[in-house]
């Protein structure tokens, strides 16, 4: 993409091509020797740290363009198998549909049971991909198709599947063993499997008794080092015609704990508000916290009206704490007025099973640094 059409070059959300992504050399030269060799990755790392990121700038480079088909598919928003094989169906479909190959040509003659999805466009003349997922009434079977027509491809694949572990949670039971079968004798590709819930994603690949087990290389993401991102920082806003103070990218990134959505996020917001040729500075950082903080009152406010209210009382409280320990003990429950440590205990299974706070080591956190700000300081 031109930079001239780049209005603000903190990319939030979404990649566009290595100018705006800062760093991960080395992860992505871990990543591109573990495909290269022929080995499977899982790539361990809580959300908002720059995973899905990260796979789209490996799969940018030319040689990797060059060398394979990429495919991502995120199914975190997923609930069954059938869900599954359509968004895999579809990326596949989508990926290849700008390709004149023959390998393209064959997609409905091997997947032959989404050739009802096959439509041409009345105005263009040009093929689509339109289905519902009340199509795929056998999803196994489709599933058995997708996996042969990868093993045709006329070279080789790399399938990335964002948020892996919710595979856990499907209707059907047996789906992790069913995908490491097929994708045991599926010669053609090579798996990047990612995931947010590290204790869930640790046992899928790490326990004896799971599928699997030893299938894969692990990697886990750290936050880009604070004086990696400041210079990255600083050169976008110079380039831009504008200057930042290293002190003040620091502030943001410590803020954040180097969480690499936050402080890009906020990163965003502080370049909208400099002026070309200003100075951005530490004097800007708490406006910038508010405005992105309350663009998403809204949400926020949707979020809190579906849990119950003991859970609120515990959410907030873990907000206000910032990082929690010990948050059934006799002094946090009469700080926070929160009842009984069973009442806690039951709400803090609630909320890190709705993904609203997480732990580690026995320090709790909201996991949303945004909503954790606007519950301790709004709500």
């Amino acid at each position: 993409m031109d930079k001239n059409s780049v209005k603000n070059p903190f990319i939030v959300g979404k990649y566009l091509s290595d100018r705006y992504f800062c760093d991960r050399s080395n992860e992505t030269e871990f990543l591109r020797k573990q495909i290269q060799n022929g080995r499977d990755v899982a790539i361990i790392s809580p959300r908002r740290m720059g995973k899905s990121g990260l796979i789209h700038h490996l799969f940018n480079q030319s040689d990797i363009q060059q060398q394979y088909h990429v495919f991502y598919i995120d199914i975190y928003s997923t609930t069954s198998l059938a869900e599954f094989v359509y968004v895999l169906g579809k990326e596949i479909y989508n990926q290849l549909k700008p390709q004149p190959t023959v390998w393209r040509e064959r997609f409905f003659q091997v997947i032959s049971s989404l050739r009802v999805g096959f439509k041409l466009d009345t105005m263009t003349g040009a093929p689509s991909f339109d289905i519902g997922l009340g199509d795929i009434e056998v999803p196994q079977t489709t599933l058995d198709e997708i996996f042969n027509y990868i093993n045709e491809a006329d070279k080789p694949c790399i399938i990335a599947i964002d948020e892996f572990q919710q595979i856990g949670e499907y209707a059907e039971k047996n789906v992790e063993a069913l995908l490491r079968t097929k994708i045991q004798r599926c010669n053609k590709a090579q798996f990047i499997f990612s995931g947010s819930k590290r204790h869930v994603m640790s046992n899928m690949f790490n326990s004896p008794s799971k599928p699997f087990y030893q299938s894969t290389i692990s990697m886990s993401l750290d936050p880009i080092p604070v004086e990696t991102y400041a210079d990255f920082a600083i050169g976008l806003f110079q380039e831009n015609g504008r200057q930042l103070t290293r002190e003040t990218v620091e502030t943001v990134w410590n803020r954040y704990d180097g969480f690499t959505w936050f402080v890009q996020m906020t990163m965003n917001e502080l370049f909208a508000m400099t002026e070309p040729g200003g100075l951005c500075d530490q004097q800007m950082v708490a406006e910038a916290y508010r405005h992105v903080v309350m663009t998403q009152e809204n949400s926020y406010k949707d979020i809190l009206s579906h849990i119950a209210p003991k859970q609120k009382m515990v959410l907030q409280a873990i907000a206000k704490a910032g990082k929690a320990a010990n948050i059934t003990s006799a002094k946090f429950i009469k700080e926070h007025r929160l009842g009984s440590a069973s009442t806690i205990q039951s709400a803090v299974k609630l909320l890190l099973k709705n993904d609203l706070i997480t732990q580690e080591n026995g320090v709790y956190r909201v996991y949303d640094y945004f909503f954790a700000e606007w519950l301790a300081n709004v709500y």
